[in-house]
């Protein structure tokens, strides 16, 4: 229950700092940190990707054990990586259709962003999957290794044309988002000449999703609850220490998904997980887990549609003041939160009642037993 727990506390935080009333007016810990640095809103993302390498090796390690096919496990993992891309997909492409000044194909599908959150998540699941089916744990430890080693190394070595070697202050300079612009059209990326979940980045985004691994291999051991515990919260400072120290000299950022982001990141996550393992599964304290497990059991499902709401909710029009045209989703926000909060609170509330409406439709999902599995 704790990996539900943590994972629907994880993706709530996700659709809250996605849907302020407004993004003019936000709390500084709901904002991404500009560059290098960080805040509690650039924790979520490496948060998801950690459990989902936590979830890994629970999914398979009986399967494993009890002699299940490598190859069939493979094929399921495949399988389940390409929906979570077409999930992603479908959310970067919606609407689909226009029918602004005439009816055609919407610039969101002809110009369509194909890096992503979910798709990103699909990679990292795929590949951590196949590195925990096919490989020893010893070689797994290598590989985060040779992943942060090696992209620290690239990032920093390898001259951007027109750059220089190691500009990694600039967001145009440096050598993951040239990449990205080889690869694929500036109007397919987040920001034309940038995208923070693109290419190179997401290589050590993988190692983010094995270091999940690597706490879910110190899960399923036969330690007993205690001694797990401390595991988790000694390795997990270890982890923060380390990427404080990489930070030196090659700081804590998101956007670009740097080494010392994913240790100092990882480390946080374990050391959050420890914390819900040793309330929830070793002392039973389970009284206040319910929305969250309920927003765990349906993560993905709840992300994809809470966002294709947002969404609609942007695009439908109404009238507003004066004879203005605003969205559905400004005039609830002016006529329902603004009147009764100042508008850094109302953007606030906004997104709160936002996660608490999304609840309500989890828990009676989770009530009729509605699992919608990916």
């Amino acid at each position: 229950m704790s990996l539900d727990v943590f994972r629907g506390s994880t993706v709530a935080a996700m659709i809250l700092v996605n849907n302020p009333g407004t993004w003019a007016h936000i709390y500084g810990p709901l904002k991404h940190a500009p560059w290098h640095g960080w805040t509690i809103t650039d924790l979520i993302f490496p948060f998801f990707l950690f459990i989902v390498g936590v979830a890994i090796v629970l999914a398979f390690s009986k399967r494993l054990a009890a002699g299940g096919d490598r190859h069939d496990l493979q094929k399921k993992t495949w399988v389940r990586a390409a929906k979570i891309m077409g999930l992603g997909l479908l959310l970067s492409a919606f609407p689909y259709i226009s029918f602004a000044d005439g009816f055609g194909l919407h610039q969101n599908l002809t110009e369509i962003r194909v890096f992503g959150v979910l798709q990103r998540i699909a990679i990292c699941y795929l590949v951590a999957s196949i590195m925990f089916i096919y490989l020893s744990e010893r070689a797994q430890y290598i590989w985060i290794a040779v992943l942060l080693l090696g992209y620290w190394a690239v990032m920093m070595l390898i001259p951007v044309p027109g750059y220089g070697p190691g500009m990694i202050d600039s967001m145009d300079g440096n050598l993951a988002a040239w990449l990205d612009r080889q690869i694929l059209d500036g109007k397919h990326l987040w920001l034309g000449t940038f995208d923070p979940e693109g290419l190179l980045s997401t290589f050590p985004a993988i190692a983010t999703t094995m270091l999940g691994v690597f706490t879910g291999h110190i899960l399923v051991s036969k330690d007993d609850q205690v001694t797990k515990t401390v595991r988790f919260f000694i390795w997990g400072c270890v982890f923060i220490s380390i990427g404080y120290v990489w930070d030196w000299f090659f700081p804590i950022n998101k956007p670009i998904w740097t080494s010392s982001y994913v240790m100092f990141t990882g480390g946080q996550a374990m050391c959050a997980f420890a914390l819900s393992y040793w309330v929830i599964d070793v002392k039973n304290i389970r009284g206040w887990t319910t929305p969250f497990v309920a927003y765990g059991i349906n993560a993905l499902i709840v992300f994809f549609m809470s966002g294709i709401l947002a969404r609609s909710l942007n695009l439908i029009t109404v009238a507003g003041p004066e004879g203005t045209i605003i969205s559905l989703q400004r005039w609830i926000f002016n006529n329902a939160f603004l009147t009764i909060a100042e508008p850094v609170n109302a953007s606030l509330l906004y997104a709160v009642v936002w996660i608490v409406l999304w609840f309500f439709v989890l828990y009676w999902m989770m009530k009729r037993n509605i699992i919608i599995k990916v």
